[in-house]
Order: C-alpha cells, then sequence, then structure tokens
C-alpha cells in the first residue's frame, strides 16, 4: 500500500509540474462569430483607442453605411489623420471608401479582424485561420521570424502559447498595394506595421462586459451567413490585439474582439460557402444576357 501511495504522489507532482501544464493547450476549435459591423473594434476600456467612427446612428453606435473615421484621434501623425481625413470626405459626399473589403483584395491585419466569422485549425507546428471572405493566413509555431523577408499580404506570422493564451507576431505586412489600411475608414499602414493578438477563451461574465462595449460602439449586422448564439452562456474567444507603426502612429493602441459560437440559418455549424465579387457599389453580380450554352 506504501509504494501505490508513493507512485501516486509522484505521478500528482509530475502532472502538476510547469513542464507537463505547458503541454495542455486550449482548444480554439470551431466557428466563431461576431457580427459587428465596421469598425468591428472593442475600444479598450483605457489607454489608446483605434480610430473610431464620426458618423452615429441615433443609438450612439457606428453608422456602418458611412465610415467618416475620426481624424482628430491623437494616434494619428498628421499625415495619417489628413488620409483619414479625406476618406472620411468621400463619404460624407455620397462616395465609397474603397476597401479591401468591398474591392475583393486581401485584407490585412489588423483589417482582417472586422470579419465577422472565422475559424482556427490547430496544429503542432502550425496554425490555419480562415475568415469568411475566404482569405485564410498561415502562422508557423515556436519558431523566429524569417532573417530575409518579403512582404506579403497577410505578413510573417509566427505564433506560441503562454499558457492558456496563443500569441501570434505579425510583420513584413505589404505596403506596396491597392486599399493598403488598418481599418474600415482608410487609415494607412507602413511596412513598420507590427500586430501582436492574444487569442484566450473567457467566461461569459468575463465576455459579457466586452460585449456591452462593443453593443455601445458598433451596430450588429442582421443578416450574416454565420450568427452568434444569444443565449450561449458558455467560453467565448477574445481577441485582444496591439498595433504599432511608427511611421504612421504617434503611440502603440489596442482594441479587443469577443466572438462567441457560430450557426448558420439551420441551426448548424457549418462553414458557408461564401463569394466575394469585386464591385465598388455592392450591386450584384453582373449576370449575361443570355446563356452561354
Amino acid at each position: 500500500m506504501r509504494t501505490v501511495i508513493i507512485a501516486t504522489t509522484a505521478a500528482a507532482a509530475l502532472f502538476s509540474s510547469p513542464v507537463f501544464t505547458q503541454q495542455a493547450i486550449p482548444d480554439f476549435s470551431g466557428i466563431w462569430a461576431h457580427p459587428s459591423d465596421a469598425p468591428g473594434f472593442e475600444p479598450p476600456l483605457s489607454g489608446p483607442r483605434p480610430v473610431t467612427n464620426r458618423s452615429r446612428l441615433a443609438g450612439g453606435a457606428s453608422n456602418g453605411d458611412q465610415l467618416v473615421g475620426d481624424y482628430n484621434n491623437p494616434i494619428l501623425q498628421p499625415w495619417a489623420a489628413e488620409v483619414v481625413k479625406k476618406y472620411g470626405e468621400i463619404e460624407l459626399n455620397g462616395g465609397l471608401l474603397r476597401s479591401p473589403r468591398n474591392q475583393c483584395w486581401p485584407e490585412p491585419p489588423p483589417f482582417i479582424f472586422w470579419n465577422y466569422l472565422m475559424q482556427m485549425f490547430q496544429q503542432p507546428n502550425s496554425i490555419t485561420i480562415l475568415y469568411q471572405w475566404n482569405d485564410v493566413r498561415h502562422v508557423r509555431m515556436n519558431e523566429p521570424h524569417r532573417v530575409q523577408m518579403t512582404p506579403s499580404w497577410y505578413g510573417d506570422s509566427i505564433g506560441r502559447y503562454e499558457g492558456d493564451v496563443l500569441v501570434i507576431d505579425t510583420v513584413g505586412i505589404k505596403a506596396d498595394r491597392p486599399f493598403a489600411m488598418v481599418d474600415a475608414f482608410g487609415t494607412p499602414y507602413t511596412t513598420a506595421l507590427h500586430v501582436v493578438e492574444r487569442y484566450r477563451l473567457i467566461d461569459y461574465e468575463a465576455a459579457k462586459e466586452a460585449l456591452e462595449r462593443d453593443a455601445k460602439e458598433n451596430s450588429k449586422l442582421p443578416n450574416v451567413p454565420v450568427r452568434p448564439d444569444p443565449n450561449y452562456r458558455g467560453k467565448h474567444l477574445q481577441l485582444q490585439f496591439t498595433v504599432e507603426d511608427e511611421g504612421v502612429f504617434t503611440t502603440p493602441w489596442s482594441a479587443t474582439v469577443t466572438y462567441r459560437p457560430g450557426f448558420n440559418w439551420r441551426g448548424a455549424t457549418e462553414w458557408p460557402e461564401l463569394i466575394c465579387a469585386e464591385n465598388p457599389q455592392y450591386a450584384a453580380v453582373p449576370r449575361a444576357n443570355k446563356p452561354d450554352f
């Protein structure tokens, strides 16, 4: 009996050791949704915050149909503030701010966090993140950034786990491209853009406060292909990200996005088939006047 007790005690010590604990990787699998309209970010409780919309709905939330960025935000350097102001004037005059979203171009982080749904695939050496409009990001795990780096649409992303938090560090995002912007208001970026994402599962009570902040800032889209269960009280997925770019911003700034499990119109957890047809006026997909055959 004494031998069994000693073995059990030793096993308990092994399973509670830091080395073993580090092997417990959180499960972020599944379809996650947050149907918040532009900008789609939850401003932080304090500190520097992202550019927000000057155009508001009657209830106070952002007017997703008119994207007029707050060019007076102190995070913006003067030249960047002028860019945001220019785009806002286009919207105020009845035009459309052309962006990666409505032009069907690859969306760089953090712009891509505006997507209403995403799915994460975790593997030992890599993570793949799928977004609704067919954007796909690949994250290399436990590796340094490449020494010789060619800027790319989504940048060079490397990841690691810090306890129950997934940390993704991204640099090398292509800036010499059409629609190079970090948000729905046309805020520009340079090759110095650096984005750090931190994903963690949180309880409903913790998520509730973030969802309330989201509701105050962002309007909700009623007709999205995958919507969150409003009665869900289990674990939520929260993304907290920090953005820095010394060529554009006066200081790093942060925001969050809080996801709930997503379901399609049949109530099934299935990824919907979606297309993005390039059209600056959101018109219907062009159709031929007569059949091809």
